[in-house]
């Protein structure tokens, strides 16, 4: 049973705590337990509790009314909530309630019925992405022990791998195709003396001390469905690896996502040193991490939102 204190339900509903103070004392909603030090201690049904709560008073309900409700009554009425504003809330919260009670059935029905209903793409940029920095937050505060985290994204990767899997493998267009001359690559001229640019070949990866994946299988996701050519490497890989690869096959971009800060030096002496490990393919950076950095290179392009990253996946 995980316990969460007063500001970790704030952090988590966007309830400041002053104001659940107030509503306890006004409406004996959902009175929690105290620990030594008279502190409030909340549990995974209280936190679920005040998810729902908050999600309604987000949405323009009233406490007064919302505390004369039972558990089930609010259950109800959040799914009646129409989708403007922060409904999407409603599903983050739903894939949080499943993950801290490891209920495998129900997070795969959610996810499945929130696919569904807003598709592949929108599901993952609008309610995956937001619902992993949630339930990260809860694990940065101990709050949600690491299984839980891994059991989500056990899941998670799970569907996208399904998702890449059902595409066709790409095809190059005509006049696209990669060569083994060392010259074809981006902004060179083709063999045949045209200006047709040479087919991307991308390699994906995350450097060593990055583990977070599904951004990842995202980007691998969305370029196959545009027909680019990748290979991937996926999570914690060294340079070395990277330089082997190289040398071997023809690359014209290394892509990477970047959402924690375990690399072994800062992001941007990473990146430059990437530029100038590889002086012949095109630096890709996304993540909350990576996309912040600052950097003048030409050869280094910064994605900072989904769309940038659709844009690049589309050859843009």
């Amino acid at each position: 049973m995980n316990a969460f204190t007063i500001r970790d339900i704030e952090n988590m509903c966007g309830i400041r705590a002053h104001t659940l103070r107030a509503w306890e004392r006004r409406y004996q909603l959902r009175i929690p337990k105290r620990k030594a030090g008279n502190h409030r201690l909340y549990d995974n049904d209280d936190l679920k509790y005040f998810l729902r709560i908050a999600f309604l008073y987000h949405n323009g309900h009233k406490i007064s009314q919302l505390a004369q409700l039972d558990e089930k009554e609010i259950g109800r009425l959040a799914l009646k909530v129409p989708q403007p504003g922060r409904a999407n809330d409603i599903f983050i919260n739903h894939l949080i309630e499943a993950s801290l009670d490891f209920d495998q059935e129900l997070f795969d029905r959610i996810l499945h019925n929130i696919i569904l209903h807003m598709g592949f793409e929108k599901a993952i940029t609008q309610v995956v992405y937001p619902f992993l920095q949630k339930i990260g937050l809860l694990w940065l505060t101990g709050n949600v022990v690491p299984a839980q985290e891994h059991f989500a994204s056990a899941l998670i990767t799970r569907k996208l791998l399904v998702a890449i899997n059902s595409l066709e493998n790409p095809r190059p267009a005509p006049g696209q195709e990669l060569t083994e001359r060392s010259g074809d690559l981006p902004g060179s001229r083709s063999s045949s003396g045209s200006d047709v640019p040479p087919r991307r070949h991308i390699l994906l990866f995350t450097p060593k001390g990055e583990f977070h994946e599904i951004p990842l299988l995202y980007m691998r996701y969305l370029l196959k469905k545009n027909g680019q050519s990748t290979v991937y490497f996926g999570k914690n890989v060294c340079l070395e690896d990277l330089h082997y690869y190289c040398s071997q096959k023809e690359v014209t971009d290394l892509y990477f996502h970047l959402v924690t800060h375990l690399l072994r030096c800062e992001p941007e002496q990473y990146i430059k040193k990437m530029s100038e490990s590889f002086p012949d393919q095109q630096i890709i950076i996304s993540g909350n991490i990576g996309a912040g950095v600052y950097t003048t290179d030409p050869r280094v392009r910064l994605l900072k939102t989904p769309e940038e990253m659709q844009e690049f996946a589309k050859g843009n």
